[in-house]
């Protein structure tokens, strides 16, 4: 009898659910919004609804085991998600009452440990031994393959890139501190630098590209103006193209990977940004380390994550740890 999986993208704003068999083949999708106002047990049920729209599909039965991949910190025993305020949860315990719910094995974790094993099991980490992966969107986030294995750390919280200090005296993060990386090199960071450019009567051609309102301005605003030729787009994005650099290159000091994989959609800033990133990142990872690892682009289009919540509950099925 056919066995079946099922993998939970759970974010902020959307909740992206795939049936799939032991192969790891999607045979089946479904997308609601979160509506994470509506509190943890709103959204568990709106999680239940999509397992049950997908399964519909090979005529409603059970699965095998569902994984599911929670922003925030999700504690690695449990299941339970902590630190998530995308979803304004702490201490929610998602994987107790997802089985209760749908009477089938949970697992859970970090949504960037699951991109990277997505990555690792299907995309453009397939081959590495020690992968890394890093987001670079809204925010920036990551996830380690070591071994061939997720690594999480002492609980559940390794791999935030994101939050490693590059300037102590730098702009606020919205962790609460001053400096991260994600505060200087994402997307956010790339629209508050633009704003704050047109407060000061200046970034005339990136207000235009926001439709005359600077509370409008994003990063895509900055990223068009730049296309089009302006200097202070192009500027405000290559300075968080070297932030970036920075950050990777300290990534692959301390981690000494043989892939760095990078998604996200800030990377559509364009060429400014990858310059800005790799003369950083070729000016400050060690040598050694830097001629041993191949920075490739993500292959997944923004599915890494589902992906991986797939591989996840396969991997548990198939008792092969986190590997393929």
């Amino acid at each position: 009898m056919e066995r079946y999986v099922v993998g939970v993208d759970l974010g902020g704003t959307k909740i992206y659910t795939a049936l799939a068999d032991l192969r790891g083949r999607i045979l089946a999708e479904a997308r609601v919004p979160t509506g994470a106002a509506g509190g943890p047990e709103a959204v568990m049920e709106r999680i239940a609804e999509t397992v049950r729209r997908v399964l519909g599909e090979v005529g409603g039965a059970a699965p095998a085991a569902v994984g599911i991949g929670s922003p925030g910190m999700p504690d690695p025993a449990t299941g339970a998600v902590y630190s998530s305020p995308n979803l304004g949860w702490d201490g929610v315990p998602l994987k107790k009452r997802m089985e209760e719910i749908l009477g089938a094995p949970v697992l859970v974790d970090n949504d960037a440990n699951l991109a990277a094993l997505g990555e690792y099991s299907f995309g453009a980490g397939q081959g590495a031994r020690h992968m890394a992966y890093v987001t670079v969107s809204t925010g920036i986030g990551g996830g380690l393959i070591l071994d061939g294995r997720i690594y999480r750390g002492a609980g559940g919280g390794a791999g935030e890139i994101g939050h490693m200090v590059l300037d102590p005296d730098g702009p606020l993060c919205g962790c609460g501190r001053r400096g991260c990386l994600e505060a200087l090199a994402s997307g956010t960071a790339m629209a508050a630098r633009a704003r704050e450019l047109v407060a000061a009567g200046r970034g005339k051609a990136i207000l235009g590209e926001a439709g005359d309102r600077a509370g409008d301005i994003t990063a895509v605003s900055v990223a068009r103006a730049a296309a089009a030729g302006d200097a202070e787009a192009r500027e405000i994005i290559f300075r968080a193209g070297e932030c970036l650099g920075m950050g990777l290159a300290n990534l692959i000091n301390l981690v000494n990977p043989d892939r760095l994989v990078i998604g996200g959609g800030a990377l559509g800033a364009g060429e400014p940004l990858w310059a800005g990133m790799e003369r950083e990142l070729s000016a400050r990872a060690l040598r050694p380390a830097l001629d041993r690892v191949r920075v490739v682009m993500a292959s997944l289009n923004g599915r890494s994550g589902l992906i991986g919540a797939v591989a996840l509950a396969v991997n548990r099925e198939l008792g092969s740890g986190n590997s393929f």
